[in-house]
């Protein structure tokens, strides 16, 4: 058996294809708006071309992977992006012109701009959970705004990984777009690399490892953490959309979502009521779930081991829990690693599952007696990535929305901000930095470069900026500073 590569090899064969990104930057320029409308559309036929495979591969990883929802969350999802770029990055890409100072030198021939300017090359980490849209959608950005990219995804989903690796073979030259595979060593060597950008999407303990090790070469960060995204449901909140709505985001990808609910805010008297509905919400989704094509399988016996340590430390402690399994099925004994989604009705904050992102078909369960108490309680936690608020009175809903602070909002329903192309996605402090999708994703990846073109004949009140001073210059400096 051969040996694996020391940590010296990795960081010196990672340097050799960074060095060849960056040196084919430099040698070709800013690339023309129909070399960036090509890579985009390499992409997009990479990921129609390669459904199936990517949907076995997936399947393959997870153990069972419902092919609905990677066409969905990995594919649909990642085109989207792609041709949202390919429509208006020619529209992008045009320099923004800026009043001059004073207002009076553009009338004499000076001008301002911005011109966006590729950053060079990109390093993209893409996690686990949805390791092909994880991959494309940051793409979108690195790619319209000109630059080079070198990709490393997870090494827990290994056939996928592999399959990205070949795909991205297929139709790049390693000089345009390369795919590194390999395991937690090759991570940290990525990580440290001179690139001119990186964007990492997982967990925040990681996410601070890659700060720094990005910070020894100063590299700007994109980072997207996730966190523990609450729901308030107010009062005014239909509990059956409500519960239809939150459930379907719970279970889909098995929680395994960045942006999934993590935990419920819900009125003290409503709290029956609400498990009530979701009860029947989850029903109506999954009528089965042990050998039900839908249902996908928490991704690998660490993880599932990890969730069921929250249910019975949740449970030693006192709460209610209600484990929705509509056809009452055995899933101690399966195949895969299917979980019932699980509602955990009055949790505390001592319990684990309130301490850390779930990230699983958990979901804990919180009453409150005013709006005021769900707001402090989010309020006294970190800043998480995503907030949800259900509920048609709007003074109540621009009270939650003023008074918290989050990544992005979905009022009357979860997750789907991140499928609107126009609006930036991203976190703010532990739920990341940095934004992508759409402009402000085309906007992330470029250096905007400020130019100013001075006016093009030799005029007095040039010369007067100028030694030696004279009272001319006093006289405008006096009508300068003043209040």
């Amino acid at each position: 058996m051969p040996s694996s590569p020391s940590p010296t090899a990795i960081v010196a064969e990672l340097n050799g294809l960074l060095s060849r990104q960056k040196a084919a930057q430099l040698r070709d320029g800013s690339p023309s708006a129909a070399i960036r409308v090509d890579r985009l559309d390499r992409c997009i036929a990479l990921l129609v071309d390669h459904r199936e495979a990517i949907e076995q591969a997936l399947d393959a990883d997870f153990g069972a992977r419902s092919r609905a929802a990677t066409a969905f969350g990995d594919i649909a999802s990642s085109i989207a992006p792609l041709k949202h770029a390919r429509a208006h990055v020619a529209r992008w890409m045009r320099s923004e012109r800026r009043p001059t100072t004073p207002p009076m030198a553009r009338l004499l021939g000076a001008r301002a701009e911005i011109r966006h300017q590729p950053k060079g090359v990109v390093g993209v980490i893409s996690p686990w959970n949805f390791p092909v849209n994880l991959t494309f959608a940051p793409l979108a950005g690195v790619l319209a705004a000109g630059n080079r990219a070198m990709i490393k995804p997870s090494e827990t989903t290994p056939e996928t990984s592999d399959l990205l690796g070949r795909m991205v073979a297929k139709a790049f030259d390693p000089e345009e777009l390369a795919v590194v595979t390999g395991g937690p060593d090759v991570g940290r060597a990525f990580a440290g690399l001179a690139f001119d950008h990186l964007v990492f999407t997982g967990g925040t303990a990681i996410g601070r490892q890659v700060m720094r090790a990005a910070a020894e070469n100063l590299v700007p960060l994109t980072l997207e953490l996730g966190g523990k995204s609450p729901v308030v449901i107010g009062r005014s909140a239909d509990l059956d959309i409500a519960a239809a709505r939150i459930m379907n985001g719970k279970t889909f990808n098995a929680g395994q979502v960045c942006l999934a609910p993590d935990y419920v805010l819900a009125p003290a008297d409503r709290v029956d009521a609400f498990a009530d509905a979701a009860r029947l919400a989850v029903a109506r989704m999954f009528p089965t779930l042990r050998d039900n094509p839908d249902v996908t399988a928490i991704v690998s016996d660490r993880h599932h081991a990890r969730l069921a340590a929250h249910l019975e430390d949740a449970r030693a402690r006192g709460a209610r829990i209600i484990a929705i399994n509509p056809a009452s099925e055995d899933l101690v004994q399966q195949p895969h690693r299917r979980m019932a989604p699980t509602l955990i009705l009055d949790p505390t904050d001592d319990m684990t599952v309130m301490q850390e992102e779930v990230f699983g078909p958990l979901l804990p369960v919180m009453p409150y007696r005013d709006i005021d108490e769900a707001i402090a309680y989010i309020n006294a936690r970190p800043r998480p990535l995503g907030l949800y608020y259900f509920g048609t009175d709007e003074t109540e809903r621009d009270h939650v929305l003023s008074r918290t602070v989050s990544g992005g909002v979905t009022v009357n329903d979860v997750v789907m901000h991140v499928a609107q192309e126009d609006l930036p996605f991203g976190g703010i402090g532990p739920a990341g930095m940095g934004v992508y999708h759409g402009r402000d994703g085309f906007l992330e990846f470029s250096h905007r470069k400020s130019v100013y073109h001075q006016i093009g004949r030799e005029i007095g009140p040039l010369r007067m900026l100028r030694p030696p001073f004279g009272p001319r210059l006093m006289k405008f400096l006096a009508t300068r500073i003043r209040r």
